[in-house]
């Protein structure tokens, strides 16, 4: 914990993206508790929620390879602020969707905002290296994906009983505050050479043809295995982390009949396991060899998978609540030490496009088994949708670790941090 603290007390344009993370990543988890349990009190249908996320997962995917291509183009700075204001506005139009009849509108705005997601969450990850420099990196990895996962318990924890408290508008609202300012922490990032990536000047050809930089990503990412695999990872997980997402909720609201709180609590106990799981992450991140590295991705997706089954087959609350928070433990040390290499392997020129192709890849596997379970929550048991859930994300380990003994899992060279992009400490006063 010390590292943090000294990462936070002397690195300042990370201080103030921290500050901006956790104020709005709580308000995120405010909306997801309210929309959620918004939709099973309006229509008591797992069908709808899965349409919800649905919705997320398609607009994710159009919008994910549009923001990697301009991120890679223009100042990622100003992207990022431009999310934050536009989804303030979109999350605050919530509040007309409230009333019984107006679900349609819950389907539009949660496009609308996930569209505009992967402009700053992409761009985050793309600037990370050029405010952080090679010493710091792990730690800035680990405690941006460390406090992703504590907002998750706050705001899950908040988000539950605010609204069985004080009900859907205030969840809203707070949740549009929290993008603005996360805007007004973006724009206090300064760094002498910007926040641009470091490719040439752009020519008309590469204006009009934003596929072909597109397709350039994804055969940059071909080219380097390892990266093409920490995708593919995601694409594993996410065969079964889709229909998670819907159970989440149905287990609080219908298997155990604990309401908006309910929802809450597993939710949070999940972002209780991702803590754990991150710390432990960033303690083994610097002390395990390459080799060591992809032996414990392996392990990890067994243990989720494993998890995640007996998760969904617990009798109990207080056991459910154990599994899940083991399960989301096992998934935090995977992408914690999974981005780390990205961070450390990933040209600054490629950044944005490869950051925004895993995070569409994984969405848009996440809707084919969110649309899969949505289906079948009128039909078949949560309990048998979860223990196939649970099945399906630890066959990643399968092909993780076949790639791994036949020696198709290289470490490539070093390209996320070169010297001269060290441009982060500013005034270290302000």
């Amino acid at each position: 914990m010390s590292g943090f603290t000294e990462l936070l007390r002397s690195n300042r344009n990370y201080r103030y993206t921290w500050f901006g993370q956790v104020v709005s990543e709580v308000g995120d988890h405010y909306n997801n508790i309210a929309v959620f349990s918004l939709v099973l009190a309006n229509t008591g249908s797992g069908l709808v929620v899965a349409g919800i996320l649905l919705a997320r997962g398609c607009a994710v995917m159009l919008g994910g390879p549009i923001a990697g291509v301009l991120l890679d183009r223009m100042d990622r700075k100003r992207l990022m602020i431009t999310s934050d204001l536009v989804r303030a506005g979109i999350a605050l139009l919530f509040i007309l969707g409230i009333p019984a009849g107006r679900t349609w509108l819950l389907y539009v705005l949660s496009g609308c905002l996930m569209f505009a997601s992967p402009f700053f969450t992409s761009g985050r990850a793309a600037i990370l290296p050029t405010i952080a420099n090679k010493d710091e990196l792990h730690a800035a990895n680990s405690l941006t994906q460390l406090t992703q996962w504590s907002t998750l318990v706050i705001g899950a924890f908040l988000g539950g009983t605010s609204v069985a408290g004080f009900g859907y508008t205030l969840a809203f609202a707070f949740n549009a505050f929290s993008f603005l300012f996360s805007a007004l922490c973006i724009s206090r990032l300064h760094g002498p050479r910007g926040f641009r990536s470091d490719r040439s000047a752009l020519t008309e050809s590469r204006v009009v043809r934003p596929w072909h930089e597109y397709t350039e990503g994804l055969r940059y990412m071909r080219a380097t295995p390892l990266i093409l695999g920490i995708g593919l990872v995601g694409v594993g997980w996410a065969t079964g982390g889709g229909a998670a997402q819907i159970l989440f909720s149905i287990f609080g609201e219908v298997v155990f009949k604990r309401g908006p709180t309910g929802i809450g609590i597993i939710w949070g106990c999940a972002g209780i396991g991702l803590v754990c799981g991150a710390l432990f992450a960033n303690y083994i991140g610097k002390r395990i060899r390459f080799e060591s590295y992809k032996r414990v991705i392996s392990a990890c997706y067994v243990v989720h998978g494993a998890s995640y089954v007996l998760f969904s087959q617990a009798p109990t609350f207080l056991g459910a609540l154990f599994f899940i928070a083991l399960s989301r433990a096992a998934v935090a040390v995977s992408s914690v030490l999974n981005t780390s290499q990205l961070l450390r392997h990933v040209s600054n020129d490629f950044r944005g496009r490869v950051f925004s192709t895993i995070e569409t890849w994984t969405w848009a596997t996440m809707m084919v088994s969110m649309a899969i379970a949505g289906l079948l929550s009128d039909r078949v048991s949560p309990r048998t949708i979860g223990l196939w859930a649970g099945i399906l994300s630890s066959t990643t380990a399968i092909f993780w670790g076949w790639g791994n003994l036949s020696g198709k899992l290289p470490e490539p060279a070093m390209a996320g941090v070169a010297p001269e992009e060290v441009e982060v400490h500013g005034d270290p006063t302000v």
